[in-house]
Order: structure tokens, then C-alpha cells, then sequence
């Protein structure tokens, strides 16, 4: 396996002909697809990877330079494609890497069949004419808060992001992958991530879009996922499903599962 496939934890796992890309979000790692993935072995060649900074990951790889733009972990995303040979893909991404798999694919639409999003925002914060769900003093008191006393702030944060309580077995497993990351690369992540604005790209993505957004979601408001299918440059699709919380794949898999197959079976190009 190649630096890139190494420093990223790559697994591959099934013996399918068709490749499904699996990438997570903020705050987790690959283990946030553990539902999932038994679904696609038998029929999918199915790899996972986590993105630089995932606690999971060696931190002195962690380039503050490099990580400071999803720019910067869309080429990570392609090298990592090119080491493994992969002329073609599904790419699911989740939360941040959704937008990381929309930048990759402007450069190399060739590498991606289709983008599967699930709680996917263009941009935090809220603008003129533009309802991103947060002000920029809510990001500056987080900010604060992870700086303060980062241990803390995650056990504060799993339950409101994950929609539960602290007994729930995905905010526990949320909050273990929050903490394993170290503190102040988690802060630089997330600025990275809450300050970033993808607007201006959407409309060059090229490659089917499949935008799949919860019902209640505090990081990404719902509205969101119709703000993306009007404004990408590709043909898309928009499913909100009866889920609470940022990472229904976790929290809601009976739900979120069979939504997820049935898009990946979905040919939306087709159906013009």
C-alpha cells in the first residue's frame, strides 16, 4: 500500500467490480460506516479511509498548511485514488466530506460515477439570502469552548450533534472519536471546516449528485439540501429522511441504510 493509502488508514474490503468510496466527517473516523459496510461486501468493492486528523490518524502527518482548505483534503482524497489504481467510484461522503468529494471531482469528474451526500452544507454561516444555520459568534463561542477545555466541550457537543442523550450508544461512540482527536488539530479542523464557504463551486461540479439530508440536523438546517440541488452544476436528488441528528448513519442505520442502497442503485441520469 502507498504513503497516501497508509497515512489514511485505507481498508478495502468485498469482492465486487464496482468500487463505493465510504469517507466520514468531522469528529469521527471510518468506523462511523460499522452499519453499513456489511450491507456492500458481497457485492462492492468497498474502501474506507479516514481523513488527516481523525484521531485514528498519526498527527505528525497533520500538515496545519495543507489542512487549512478542503482543497487540501480533496488532493489527499485523490492521491489516495491514484495510488490504488481506482479509474471509477460511488463516493459517499458525509457532513465535510461531501464537499471535499464535490471539490475532487471538479478536477477529475472521470474518477467519480456519482456523489452520494449525506448532511452536506456548502457553508456554516449565514449570509445574505443564505441561511447556513449559524452567526459568526456562535462559531467564535465554540472556538472558545474547544480551547477552554476540549474534553468537556465534547461531551457537551456529541449529544447536541448526534440528537441524544449521553446514555445512547451513539453519542457515547461519537464522543469517543471526538476525544481521540487531539485538541488543538480538532480546532484547527473545525474552523477550517465552520468557516468554509463551497458556494462558488457547486455550480462546476459535473457528476450525478445524490443529497440526502435529516429531517433535524443542528449543524445543516434542512433547507440546505434544496439550496444544493438548485445551485450544482450536475443533475441531482434530494431525499430528507425521518431522522434526528448529524450522523443518522450511526444514530438511525434502519433508517438511513436503505436509503443509502436504494441511491446507490439509483440511476438519476436515466430517468430524464
Amino acid at each position: 500500500m502507498g504513503i497516501a493509502a497508509e497515512a489514511h488508514n485505507v481498508k478495502i474490503l468485498g469482492s465486487g467490480t464496482e468500487i463505493i468510496v465510504l469517507a466520514h466527517g468531522f469528529g469521527t473516523d471510518q468506523s462511523v460506516w460499522k452499519h453499513f459496510v456489511p450491507y456492500l461486501v458481497d457485492d462492492y468493492r468497498v474502501i474506507l479511509y479516514d481523513n488527516m486528523g481523525a484521531g485514528t490518524t498519526n498527527p505528525d502527518y497533520f500538515d496545519f498548511e495543507h489542512h487549512s482548505s478542503l482543497e487540501g483534503y480533496a488532493s489527499d482524497l485523490l492521491a489516495i485514488l491514484e495510488e490504488l489504481h481506482v479509474e471509477s467510484c460511488i463516493f459517499v461522503g458525509h457532513s465535510v466530506s461531501a464537499m471535499i468529494g464535490s471539490i475532487a471531482s471538479i478536477s477529475r469528474p472521470d474518477l467519480f460515477t456519482k456523489l452520494i451526500m449525506v448532511g452536506a452544507s456548502p457553508r456554516y454561516l449565514n449570509d445574505v439570502d443564505y441561511y447556513g444555520g449559524f452567526e459568526q459568534e456562535d462559531l467564535n463561542q465554540l472556538f472558545d469552548a474547544m480551547s477552554a477545555n476540549y474534553k468537556a466541550w465534547c461531551y457537551g457537543f456529541a449529544p447536541l450533534a448526534v440528537g441524544g442523550d449521553m446514555d445512547s450508544v451513539a453519542v457515547q461512540e461519537f464522543s469517543r472519536t471526538l476525544f481521540n482527536m487531539r485538541p488543538d488539530i480538532a480546532l484547527i479542523v473545525s474552523r477550517t471546516i465552520f468557516q468554509s464557504d463551497m458556494r462558488q463551486i457547486l455550480s462546476l461540479v459535473t457528476v450525478p449528485c445524490h443529497i440526502i439530508q435529516a429531517e433535524k440536523d443542528m449543524a445543516v438546517p434542512v433547507m440546505i439540501s434544496e439550496y444544493l440541488h438548485q445551485h450544482l452544476g450536475a443533475e441531482s436528488i434530494v431525499e430528507v429522511m425521518a431522522t434526528d441528528g448529524h450522523l443518522p448513519q450511526l444514530s438511525s442505520p434502519d433508517i438511513v441504510i436503505p436509503v443509502l442502497l436504494k441511491h446507490i442503485h439509483l440511476d438519476i441520469e436515466a430517468r430524464r
